[in-house]
């Protein structure tokens, strides 16, 4: 009997998938940015966060989660977004866009201080759920992203991997990136045994993520 792979990919009940399609068919808006945690809007209702490397998609899978174009915005330049994007979704939850990391133009002092709010925002806010790790396909976990996972794991935040552009490898690609990410996971304890598979392009595993989303308590 062959033993199960850590960290499957994730598949959800359809039940719960249309329940997330309707959950992001309603109401969706730009609440506010922080820069300092006395700038949070009120911890009154769930909040899952997304973190990712700069140009790993991210603003791109907001964008198709929430079927807005234009709701999250990428900056041109890498690590010049330096605040914590608050959105809603209807009265029901909080979509954070976390900033870019792995900045190679930010300035030191900048970057430091996105770290420290960083870290206070992880450790310090009890409506957060999950913080969804967007990592590249193309790349799998890199070094950078290490810094991240170890953060989220001194913060005792739970936190689940999103397979970013895999419409830009192929399949057999694929199954070796899962594997080098299993790898790495396998590491952090605050990792949540399931990845999510995307493609903001063609549509890959949104309606699973937009499921879990909803299914989160």
């Amino acid at each position: 009997m062959s033993m199960p792979l850590p960290f499957p990919v994730s598949e959800i009940d359809p039940d719960l998938e249309e329940t997330g399609r309707k959950l992001f068919a309603g109401p969706v808006e730009f609440l506010k940015g922080v820069v300092a945690m006395s700038g949070l809007p009120p911890a009154d209702r769930l909040e899952v966060a997304f973190a990712g490397r700069s140009n790993v998609g991210k603003s791109s899978l907001i964008n198709a989660l929430t079927g807005r174009k234009g709701l999250a915005r990428a900056s041109n330049t890498p690590g010049r977004t330096q605040e914590i994007n608050f959105f809603t979704l209807a009265d029901a939850r909080y979509l954070v866009d976390l900033p870019g990391y792995g900045f190679a133009e930010a300035p030191v002092a900048t970057v430091e201080k996105w770290q420290r709010l960083l870290k206070a925002y992880l450790s310090g806010r009890p409506s957060l759920r999950r913080v969804f790790v967007l990592i590249d396909a193309r790349h799998g976990v890199k070094a950078v992203d290490e810094e991240i996972l170890t953060l989220l794991d001194r913060s005792a935040v739970t936190f689940q991997t999103v397979l970013t552009k895999v419409d830009k490898i192929k399949a057999a690609d694929r199954d070796k990136v899962l594997d080098q990410v299993r790898g790495k996971l396998a590491a952090h304890p605050a990792a949540y045994p399931e990845i999510i598979v995307t493609s903001s392009e063609k549509g890959d595993g949104i309606g699973t993520l937009r499921g879990i989303i909803a299914g989160l308590e």
